[in-house]
């Protein structure tokens, strides 16, 4: 992933500010709040500045993702060129949901707050979607996971590699 969160921000950073980089970043799925905030320390952006993009980066795509994922689904997979794809992204969602259906709110704050790979704010949203969990309930229980992910990965971006970059 850090390959990836150095190509994002280097290539990026040519265009737009290396804090527009970030927020970017921090949309994506897959890099996520993870991504940004390592960006964000390997682009020397004070953490005080990096934390509020790269949350708010992280929490704009989740709403849409819990009102509309499974809509869109429904509509791409009547096409021919979607279906294989997002019944592969449905079956990959739903491996990962176990410990979310038998915990639902904490389940899903854990499968958001701690940073593995394949975890996050994006597929938490999608699981909680594909389960039908309340949305407020899922909305809290993934912002809680973010502010989880954002103190754990504010350590590993500024602490740990901030310190051997620097």
């Amino acid at each position: 992933m850090e390959a990836l969160v150095q190509w994002f921000s280097q290539n990026l950073a040519q265009f737009i500010s290396p804090e527009g980089a970030v927020f970017v970043i921090s949309m994506i799925p897959i890099l996520e709040l993870r991504g940004g905030l390592l960006a964000a320390s390997l682009l020397k952006i004070p953490e005080a500045t990096a934390i509020p993009i790269c949350v708010i980066g992280n929490i704009i795509p989740i709403p849409f993702i819990l009102l509309f994922i499974k809509q869109i689904f429904k509509l791409l997979k009547k096409t021919r060129l979607f279906r294989g794809f997002i019944i592969k992204l449905e079956n990959r969602a739903m491996k990962k949901s176990d410990k979310v259906k038998k915990y639902e709110f904490w389940g899903l704050v854990l499968f958001v707050g701690i940073p593995l790979p394949g975890t996050g704010a994006w597929t938490g949203a999608l699981i909680a979607s594909l389960l039908d969990i309340d949305i407020k309930k899922s909305s809290l229980a993934i912002l809680v996971g973010i502010c989880i992910a954002t103190f754990i990965m504010y350590f590993v971006s500024y602490v740990f590699v901030g310190n051997l970059v620097h």
